[in-house]
């Protein structure tokens, strides 16, 4: 019993010391050891150098599981960008729609205002005419209009604009307007010629009625 009490103090400190031994080998074969000392703490450090991995091991391929999901991310995406193109041009052409419809609606509504009205209408001087740079409408004729609301109560504004040719000949008719346009509140709808830019014709102020 007096051997092996001798024996076993010894044993048990050989223990540590290997555990020590084990995880300086560990830590040494993954490269990121940079110094194992003694139990004092001290030690030269010594600097290991990570191995290139072995690119034969490597089959160029993603394992199957993996392609199929990259495969199905990529599939979503392209399925999720044809819709937002495709929502994005429906909304366009609804918005465009919409336009050409109010403008339909309001040249109607202006047309039927300025039906009976005889000379040049009650508000021509609340509206004025200004010409646009074809170089800003890719060469179509357009003119901007204002219509400012000079009286002290809401009202609405029709519009026709004549477009002559240079003997003063009226080639072509548009109408516009505002309307339930507010007290000294403006408006300024644009009216665009339907023909050739040449030869060049000019646009006139025809009628203007506030109603």
């Amino acid at each position: 019993m007096s051997a092996l009490r001798r024996i076993s103090p010894r044993g048990a400190r050989r223990r540590p010391l290997t555990a020590v031994a084990l995880a300086c080998c560990c830590l040494a074969a993954t490269g990121t050891l940079t110094g194992c000392g003694g139990g004092n703490g001290g030690g030269s450090a010594a600097s290991a150098t990570p191995t290139a991995p072995d690119t034969a091991s490597f089959s160029g391929t993603l394992p199957s599981a993996l392609a199929s999901s990259a495969s199905s991310a990529v599939a979503s995406a392209r399925a999720s960008a044809s819709a937002a193109a495709s929502s994005a041009a429906a909304r366009a052409s609804e918005f465009e729609a919409s336009v050409s419809a109010e403008g339909e609606r309001r040249t109607a509504a202006a047309r039927k205002a300025l039906g009976d009205v005889k000379g040049g209408g009650n508000a021509r001087s609340d509206v004025a005419m200004s010409g646009i740079p074809m170089s800003q409408t890719g060469g179509v004729l357009a003119v901007l209009l204002t219509i400012t609301n000079r009286t002290d109560k809401k009202a609405s504004y029709a519009v026709r604009v004549d477009f002559e040719d240079k003997d003063h000949h009226v080639v072509e008719t548009r109408y516009t307007g505002a309307e339930n346009l507010a007290p000294g509140k403006k408006e300024q709808p644009v009216v665009f010629s339907h023909k050739p830019s040449e030869p060049r014709l000019t646009p006139r102020l025809a009628k203007a009625q506030r109603y």
